[in-house]
């Protein structure tokens, strides 16, 4: 089953957008779950994962690994970016900097973990997705995840190895891959510094 950590570690403004959002993701998924008519219990059996960590998810004092998150989502019926989205930017156009949504994700247990920040607030309206992941050191998606669609990234910074299916890349700032999200897929930071990708799929399941 996959794990959790208790929020912790960012400080400052940084920090607060990465609470608000894990309040915000527990909130929602709690609404998309009794929406549905599902117990915690009858969730934790589809999602495959313990009825105490999803009850910890649900109330802001845990956070999901990508793998179980893209799992909930998918029994829900619903999207990771309805989970922790805000509103759209000025006239849904532009989103200032800063302002994005932030969730961390299972921080402790994989490095020093991941964040996802969404660059394209969910919305019916838009046909991509795109978040910058951002990884720290020793940090990994904790996959293989599969789903359907396409998917383009471009790592900013940082050094990353990407798996799709059963080959292996070693990606460094400025390179860029796409591949068809079908196909098993994971990354990890294995670098010693902080990595980020700019990541966009479509059609927007993530």
């Amino acid at each position: 089953m996959n794990g959790q950590s208790e929020p912790q570690g960012r400080t400052g403004p940084e920090g607060e957008r990465s609470q608000a959002a894990s309040l915000r993701l527990g909130v929602r998924l709690k609404l998309a779950r009794q929406t549905r008519g599902m117990t915690l219990k009858a969730l934790s059996l589809k999602a495959d994962c313990s009825e105490s960590l999803l009850s910890k998810v649900e109330n802001g004092k845990a956070s999901p690994s990508l793998p179980m998150l893209h799992k909930l989502v998918e029994v829900l019926g619903t999207n990771i970016g309805w989970m922790f989205e805000e509103v759209d930017g000025e006239e849904g156009i532009v989103f200032r900097a800063g302002s994005r949504p932030l969730i961390a994700l299972d921080p402790l247990r994989q490095g020093e973990g991941i964040a996802l920040e969404r660059v394209i607030p969910y919305s019916a309206g838009h046909l991509l997705q795109c978040n910058i992941h951002h990884i720290g050191p020793g940090g990994t998606s904790a996959g293989p995840i599969q789903h359907s669609g396409e998917e383009v990234g471009y790592l900013i910074a940082g050094e990353i190895e990407l798996f799709v299916e059963a080959r292996a890349f070693r990606l460094g700032p400025g390179d860029s891959f796409a591949f068809r999200s079908e196909l098993p897929h994971h990354y990890r930071n294995v670098g010693e510094v902080p990595a980020s990708i700019f990541w966009v799929n479509t059609p927007p399941t993530f």
